[in-house]
């Protein structure tokens, strides 16, 4: 038995090499795949709704996609659309496919898989005990869940319902990448070790060449092993790349946790078939005793004004790393003078940061010595952006005159590269949950619609 696989990139939107794609789609797979959605860029996408991608790269992709599944006849599942995962973002993708759909006469079935979480279904999760945080989760509140939005992340079960319903396409909400790659061979008893390591290994498509890129790998899925070849020109796999890329968003390479179980790669084996292609033996997937679903929220906090300077003095430089809290002491106390009362102090929040002096790493580390330049990232938090902005500005302007004890009369401290110096950034979104649901069925948080284009 073989299952090919076509992963043709990592994310949906990224825009993939078509000749790449097209050596993929001539090599017949059984199934498309693809990701279209993370938490790697932070809150602000599952807060917002907002997809991190433009939807004219989005469909783009789109296009090629569905022309190719239209022309082989084998479902295209993308999974965790709209970047976050979110209903809204789901909606967002079936949109441009009605519309590509349209505009190219395709017919298909179509699937949807929408992942949104109600307040009320948390709430009694979480009365009835059923919500675990994951290591170094926030801790969580009955009341948050009404604040922001929740997303769970489904596995394989809720893909393979609608497509054992006849789907063609299908359109998920947050799922777990290596289920999209995975529900095909699954659902057609393909070795669970092989079909989880398989997955994993293709999820972010050749992010694990040599060098990694945007575009797309091939996997032929057999009895006792995989291969994995790349498919854009110039691109390599070695066992080495292959096998890195189990640590990719895990701390633990050789323990992978799914909704459904662990995959544990202890024992598995890489090889060389060609430079192109590398074979893979050995994984085991070890099922869990229950079924659990992660669950991702995000909320609004505030917003933004960031405000970006510069400093290349030695003595300011010296000097700036005790001058600035007491900047913001001060500016702080000087809110309820400069504002005529209107804006309460401790709603606003005054940061700075001293890129090349720590600022990454916040301390962790030792200063460098001596330092020839600096950067300084000033950013207001407010309940509101005209009061983020209206703090902004007092706060850059008196940030470019700090009193430096060495210098006489009115010195410029920093460099604004613009003007004005102030941007404002928009809302900010914070991680409200890193949890999981716990004693539930593997489709029971998910709902599914079917329409015919």
């Amino acid at each position: 038995m073989e299952f090919r696989i076509l992963a043709p990139t990592g994310a949906l939107g990224a825009g993939f090499d078509a000749d790449a794609f097209r050596r993929g789609v001539e090599a017949r797979p059984h199934v498309i795949a693809c990701d279209a959605g993370s938490t790697d860029s932070g809150p602000a996408a599952l807060g917002s709704g907002v997809p991190k991608l433009s939807s004219q790269a989005v469909a783009r992709d789109l296009r090629l996609l569905l022309k190719a599944r239209a022309e082989l006849g084998v479902p295209l599942i993308i999974g965790s659309c709209g970047t976050s995962g979110r209903d809204v973002g789901v909606d967002g993708v079936a949109a441009l496919v009605r519309a590509i759909a349209a505009d190219e006469g395709l017919h298909f079935t179509l699937g949807l898989i929408y992942a949104d979480q109600s307040a009320a279904r948390l709430e009694a999760l979480h009365d009835a005990g059923r919500i675990r945080p994951l290591p170094n989760a926030p801790a969580i509140d009955r009341g948050q869940f009404a604040r922001g939005h929740t997303v769970a992340m489904m596995g394989v079960e809720p893909i393979q319902e609608v497509l054992r319903d006849g789907c063609d396409v299908v359109l998920a909400g947050r799922a777990s990448d290596t289920a999209l790659f995975a529900a095909v061979p699954h659902l057609y008893g393909a070795d669970p070790g092989l079909t989880w390591h398989m997955a994993k290994t293709i999820e972010c498509g050749a992010a694990c060449a040599v060098p990694p890129s945007a575009n797309g790998l091939l996997v032929r899925l057999r009895d006792d092993h995989f291969d994995v070849t790349t498919l854009a020109e110039g691109s390599r796999l070695t066992p080495r790349s292959v096998a890195a890329h189990t640590l990719y968003e895990n701390a633990d390479p050789f323990h992978v946790v799914e909704p459904s179980g662990t995959l544990d790669t202890t024992d598995a084996t890489y090889e060389a078939v060609d430079e192109r292609t590398v074979r893979v033996r050995g994984a085991r997937y070890l099922e869990a005793d229950g079924y659990t679903n992660k669950l991702e929220g995000a909320e609004l906090v505030g917003y933004q004004t960031v405000v970006i300077g510069g400093v290349r003095d030695r003595v300011i430089i010296e000097r700036l790393p005790e001058l600035l809290p007491l900047a913001k002491k001060y500016f702080e106390a000087k809110i309820l003078d400069v504002f005529g009362g209107e804006v309460d102090p401790g709603t606003v929040d005054i940061d700075y940061r001293l890129y090349g002096a720590g600022a990454v790493l916040a301390g962790q580390e030792p200063p460098a010595p001596h330092p020839r330049e600096l950067g300084v990232l000033i950013t207001v938090t407010a309940p509101d952006q005209s009061t983020a902005h209206a703090v902004a500005t007092f706060v850059a302007h008196a940030s470019s005159h700090l009193p430096i004890p060495e210098y006489d009369g009115l010195v410029s401290t920093l460099a604004y590269p613009y003007s004005p110096p102030e941007t404002d950034r928009g809302a900010l979104y914070r991680f409200t949950l890193h949890h999981v649901a716990t004693g539930v069925t593997p489709t029971e948080l998910f709902r599914t619609v079917t329409e015919e284009l």
